[in-house]
């Protein structure tokens, strides 16, 4: 006995793991276990509704003992009947065929039998009225729902009376239920599908969403790591012949630039990477000097929130990298303003521009996120001759007032005085 019960707990035991085994059998031969999208049962459908004709035995046991007057017609009646309940209940579950004239009519037509064989009969040929409830569930929905099934159930009832007295009362309560709780459980069934599609159509927006953050950052990473090391090594390969110091110098900083762009690209991967202001800013100066373009930095105003210092460093990445590619300028500034809750950074060359030509899909890419964060990203040549890019943001006074006590909390401890950059030329 002892060693029976100690089997049965082993069992008890391994039950749980054994469950989630099958399920997972299950959901890869495509079956509709527990867990699944169907549910255990699946959907509703028409033939969950065929064994509910069983409520018509009684009819079919008085035509075989004969118990019924005039069989043939009774015979006829019940055949109709049951091709109508099977027709209306297997197109009530196509959302065009059960809005169909053709479903209505057969409905009507089902309605018309059904009364007539009660009439006629009574007894237990009145329970086909709860049968008429539940096929008229399946097809009549919303505000219709109630008086259609009240009027039908006050039918059901004045019938039932006159032919079997008050105690067939009890029809007008059957047909009723019947009616109500049948459409009660698909209008839930619907939903329940609705909200299937629905999350699976989110999951699929979500992923198109990574996509699209993912090939922009790419974008982003590899186009401005991609210029740097370019421009480095001409650098390199210029100044090799005089001066074999700097050159390896600056070898050195395309070896730093490679290993930094492999951490960039392994968090914008992983979707935790955000682009600092400050960083992107002294890169800028890095980057612009390197290629032989003269950075003048401004910055004034409240230190910005993290969110809003992002999606400028973005830009400032983009349009840096833009200036190097193709401008051909001798000067790039670059000022960053922050008051009256909005940030705005303008990005301006002396070059020929690339104001002609088609905006390329990081201004492009630049300009959704902006625009996803209230803000806009403006392109085009400047006033004066070259190009310029104008990013604006909105920042709200709450955040901007607990990054300035942040900041200077921060300046504080380090012995660092936190207030506006001046004029930065090299």
């Amino acid at each position: 006995m002892r060693g029976d019960w100690t089997v049965y707990r082993a069992w008890k035991a391994a039950r749980p793991a054994r469950v989630e085994q099958w399920r997972e059998s299950e959901a890869a031969r495509g079956g509709h276990g527990s867990g699944g999208d169907r549910g255990p049962l699946g959907p509703p459908n028409g033939f969950t509704l065929l064994p509910w004709l069983l409520m018509g035995m009684g009819a079919i046991s008085n035509l075989i003992k004969g118990d019924t007057p005039n069989p043939l017609v009774g015979g006829l009646g019940l055949l109709v009947f049951n091709s109508l309940y099977i027709s209306v209940v297997f197109r009530a579950f196509d959302p065009r065929k059960r809005e169909a004239l053709s479903t209505r009519w057969s409905l009507a037509a089902m309605g018309a039998v059904t009364g007539a064989l009660a009439v006629a009969y009574g007894g237990s040929w009145l329970l086909f009225f709860p049968l008429l409830g539940l096929a008229t569930g399946t097809v009549v929905r919303g505000r219709r729902l109630g008086p259609v099934m009240f009027g039908l159930s006050t039918v059901a009832g004045a019938i039932a009376v006159y032919r079997d007295g008050w105690g067939a009362l009890g029809i007008f309560y059957g047909t009723l239920l019947s009616g109500m709780v049948t459409a009660a459980i698909l209008a839930l069934s619907e939903t329940v599908r609705e909200l299937r599609e629905t999350r699976q159509e989110l999951a699929r927006a979500a992923v198109e969403q990574e996509r699209l953050r993912f090939s922009r950052d790419l974008h982003d990473l590899l186009g401005h790591t991609l210029s740097v090391i370019v421009v480095k090594s001409e650098a390199a390969r210029r100044i090799a012949p005089r001066d074999m110091d700097a050159a390896l110098a600056q070898v050195a900083d395309i070896e730093s630039v490679g290993r930094q762009a492999l951490t960039e690209i392994r968090e914008a991967v992983t979707g935790y990477r955000e682009a600092s202001l400050a960083g992107e800013l002294d890169r800028a100066r890095g980057i612009l000097t390197a290629a032989g373009i003269e950075p003048v930095v401004r910055q004034s105003g409240p230190p910005l929130p993290p969110q809003t210092a992002a999606l400028l460093g973005w830009v400032v990445r983009e349009s840096v990298t833009n200036v190097i590619r193709h401008s051909a300028a001798a000067t790039c500034e670059i000022e960053v303003r922050g008051a009256a809750g909005r940030a705005r950074l303008v990005i301006t060359d002396d070059g020929d521009g690339v104001g002609s030509t088609t905006p390329g899909s990081g201004l492009t890419g630049l300009t959704e996120r902006l625009a996803a964060a209230g803000g806009t990203l403006r392109s085009g040549p400047a006033p004066g001759g070259g190009f310029r890019v104008t990013a604006e943001l909105p920042v709200e006074e709450t955040t901007q007032e607990t990054a300035r006590e942040t900041v200077d909390d921060t300046g504080a401890e380090s012995g660092v005085a936190v207030g506006t950059r001046s004029e930065d030329s090299r």
